[in-house]
């Protein structure tokens, strides 16, 4: 009897934190993706802060007889972690691992449901939408493509019945002009929204995130990260199944 095919394992790479809850996050996000998927094997590994580190996890990968690997960037953009910092690191992975990098997150309907969800979590409802403004609040970056997709995210999303939406940096390397979540929740009470709701476009707590936490300080409700959501998990495990056909179609499966 011919055996099943191995599917490659998803190792997800986090960036990492000083922020226990930054973790924390993590290891719940990647458990509901195990749990939506049972016989898939997923690892997790860090850039920096954290243990396992992404070249430790990929060398007892390779040390066990391990042969494919999607590593998938648990990022919402396209920037410098993406383009640079985790090519670079998979470059460094022992030479008999097949590893496919993964696309990041974002942008997807799925996160901009997952959003929505954090929101009506807490405590807005659907027949508020109209009536509300909401600032996009993510960690920014000086990444001309990842700026303009939260641009685009934004803008697409007011299409969908709210009131507003502006998009929001927390970083202060974003571009001069780009506002800050404070300057966002007061422009949209200017422009004379009901109420004002902050969602962070982030995924897990830390530096960045309580910043956008201090700046929804004016604001009428403040939205969770989007962690665990499982909008999200299902999110890395589309991007699983897209970088990992081309090892599944060798193995013939």
């Amino acid at each position: 009897m011919q055996s099943k095919p191995v599917r490659p394992v998803l190792v997800v790479i986090a960036h990492g934190s000083r922020d226990p809850r930054h973790a924390a996050t993590v290891h719940a996000l990647v458990e509901r993706v195990r749990s939506l998927r049972p016989g898939l094997r997923v690892e997790t590994g860090f850039l920096d802060f954290n243990v396992p580190s992404v070249h430790g996890v990929l060398e007892s990968l390779a040390a066990e007889g391990v042969r494919d690997v999607v590593a998938l960037p648990l990022l919402l953009t396209r920037a410098f972690h993406a383009k640079a910092d985790i090519p670079a690191v998979l470059r460094e992975a022992p030479a008999r691992l097949r590893i496919r990098q993964a696309d990041v997150l974002g942008p997807s309907p799925l996160l901009v449901a997952a959003l929505e969800r954090r929101l009506y979590e807490a405590g807005l409802a659907p027949a508020d939408k109209s009536s509300t403004g909401v600032v996009l609040a993510s960690a920014g970056s000086t990444d001309p493509e990842a700026i303009a997709v939260i641009a685009d995210i934004a803008r697409e999303w007011w299409h969908t019945g709210w009131c507003a939406v502006r998009p929001a940096f927390a970083s202060a390397g974003s571009p001069a002009g780009f506002p800050r979540t404070e300057d966002a929740v007061r422009e949209l009470r200017a422009l004379g929204c009901e109420r004002v709701a902050v969602a962070p476009y982030v995924l897990a707590p830390g530096f960045l995130p309580d910043r956008i936490a201090r700046g929804a300080a004016e604001a009428d409700l403040l939205a969770d990260v989007l962690g665990p959501a499982p909008e999200v998990a299902r999110v890395l495990l589309e991007r699983y199944d897209a970088a990992g056909q081309p090892a599944l179609a060798a193995l013939g499966a």
